[in-house]
């Protein structure tokens, strides 16, 4: 099954993520099938860019997002008009 989750990237605590498609049993900063956006919490505010486009087709063919993710595209939706 795949999930859409975050990928810990960045220095040691100084982390931004990645928002990617990948298999739900893999690790976290694992194989990942495609990369949908990036979240940098460390800005003020916190910066966050999501392919809506790829997301609904990978929603569409089975994919669920985590609740972080989950969290995470809602509050994009709300931000952009």
């Amino acid at each position: 099954m795949l999930a859409i989750k975050l990928m810990r990237m960045g220095a040691k605590k100084r982390p931004f993520y990645r928002i990617v498609v990948a298999e739900k049993r893999s690790r976290r900063d694992g194989r990942f099938v495609e990369m949908l956006g990036y979240y940098d919490p460390g800005k003020d505010p916190a910066e966050i860019k999501i392919d809506q486009e790829r997301v609904q087709f990978w929603m569409q063919r089975g994919a669920q997002p985590t609740d972080t993710v989950r969290q995470l595209l809602r509050r994009h939706e709300r931000a952009t008009p």
